[in-house]
């Protein structure tokens, strides 16, 4: 297809020097009723603020400019079919397990899912089996799914409707892909794969396997990530063994029927970047993630890892463009890391957790802040660092499952002081955030070891989220239950 077409832009363009008199919503009509906003965006971007309407088509329902930027965006990614999001990967990610799974059913996944997952399961009943990731105990980041592990949770659960895999994980792990989709679909399974940081596979060289290519049936794709979209939109990528028809009705469940057309239309811009220039531009992303690698190795202490952890099983690739790095043995957790690079040196990476940080490159990137980057690193390191750090045992702890995520979220309930709480099954969420992965979900038996994480991480300045009580003094619990 003409991947250097952009119908949604297009159509935008075409509808701005028409000079159309609003008498519809939004209500800041093309900005004049909201000055303040008009100064803070620009009159060209709230100009393009408008609602659907026959020359813009209707997300909801395309059946012109919208549709064709779908078809391009199917044809870029070589799926059968592609939908845009406009709620965010999350909304994508629950469109897709809607689209399989009800009440009852059970889907195959591994421990270290994103929130995403889990509020899929509560909306629609599923059940998770989990395949937990083995973790590496010297970085404490979980792997990935161990191939013989998805086989014996298939035999142990054949009514399974579906595998889901991270493509790749937050820290750049990958699993099996291709394994464990022909081990799916040999036991009449769907394949569904999380790509919220893998964008950039389906356009880059030397890169893991993207889900599409290789055989998936469904991949959440997070452009606004790695693609160089707008904040919130994402792509839903579908095989040809499931129904257009049917995942549309799916996503219009959750989806807004009132699509931003500044996200539309990044959607569409994106795409035609990455088709046309892509290969180009994520090769340069490859080469600062490698030169970056190098540096922050060479200053001590830290480790920026990469292929050499590939072993073949729970870690099958790795993915290059992950700027990940261990700070333990500088006497610094990740997050305290995290804290300094953005208080001391004013740089924003994208997390740390209790070990490690993740500084998120893609190609709006340039040599010049990787250098500041690295710089920072060093002189943290001479400032502030000291004796080597050991980590817990374990930052992802195997859940007991005791209930659905559903009837627990649902159940009748009652709020606990913290240390009270253990024995008891949690009906909330708690989670670090980012990156989002559940250290509790609905359903879920709360042990010591989970609370005495928790602790650990709110002592060392985690961001937690997910429960009703902010500060997490408090859990709530299944009423009557334990």
């Amino acid at each position: 297809m003409p991947q250097q077409r952009a119908p949604i832009y297009e159509a935008l363009d075409a509808f701005r020097r028409m000079r159309i008199v609003p008498f519809d919503v939004p209500g800041h009509k093309r900005g004049r009723g909201n000055p303040e906003l008009t100064a803070l965006l620009g009159e060209q971007c709230v100009g393009m603020d408008v609602n659907s309407m026959k020359p813009l088509d209707n997300l909801c329902h395309p059946v012109s400019v919208i549709r064709e930027a779908e078809q391009l965006a199917a044809d870029a990614f070589g799926a059968a079919h592609a939908f845009l999001m406009v709620g965010g990967t999350t909304s994508a990610v629950q469109s897709m397990i809607l689209s399989v799974a009800g009440r009852g059913d059970k889907i195959i996944l591994p421990r270290n899912v994103h929130r995403s997952v889990m509020g899929a399961m509560v909306l629609c009943g599923a059940v998770p089996v989990y395949v937990n990731p083995e973790c590496d105990d010297r970085l404490g980041i979980p792997l990935g799914m161990d191939l013989g592990a998805v086989q014996a949770a298939i035999r142990k659960n054949p009514d399974a409707k579906a595998v889901l895999v991270n493509n790749p994980t937050y820290y750049g792990i990958c699993s099996d892909l291709r394994g464990i989709i022909q081990l799916a679909h040999q036991h009449g399974m769907y394949c569904l794969a999380d790509e919220a940081h893998g964008t950039h596979f389906y356009f880059g060289e030397g890169l893991p396997h993207a889900a599409m290519h290789a055989g998936a049936d469904m991949a959440a794709v997070s452009m606004h990530k790695s693609g160089g979209s707008l904040t919130q939109s994402s792509l839903l990528l579908t095989g040809s063994a499931m129904p257009e028809g049917h995942v549309r009705q799916i996503i219009n469940l959750t989806q807004t029927t009132s699509a931003s057309y500044l996200l539309l239309s990044s959607l569409d811009i994106s795409r035609r970047n990455l088709a046309l220039r892509g290969k180009e531009a994520f090769a340069k992303v490859v080469e600062m993630a490698e030169y970056a690698r190098a540096e922050i190795n060479a200053i001590g202490g830290y480790y920026a890892y990469a292929h050499e952890l590939v072993n073949g099983s729970s870690i099958y690739d790795f993915d290059i463009t992950k700027l990940s790095v261990n700070t333990l043995a500088v006497g610094l957790a990740g997050i305290e890391v995290y804290d300094l690079l953005r208080d001391e040196y004013d740089i924003q990476i994208e997390f740390g957790d209790l070990g490690n940080i993740l500084a998120y490159l893609s190609i709006g990137d340039r040599p010049r802040e990787i250098e500041r980057l690295v710089s920072a690193l060093a002189e943290i390191r001479r400032r502030f660092g000291g004796s080597g750090r050991a980590l817990m045992k374990q930052e992802y702890l195997e859940p007991q499952v005791a209930v659905s995520p559903q009837a627990a979220f649902y159940a009748q309930k009652e709020s606990l002081p913290l240390q009270q709480s253990a024995g008891r099954i949690c009906s909330e969420f708690v989670m670090c955030y980012p990156p989002g992965i559940p250290i509790l979900a609905p359903g879920e038996r709360i042990t010591k070891d989970i609370l005495d994480y928790i602790v650990y991480a709110k002592e060392k300045g985690c961001s937690m989220t997910g429960s009703e009580d902010p500060e997490i003094t408090r859990l709530n619990v299944l009423k009557g239950e334990g």
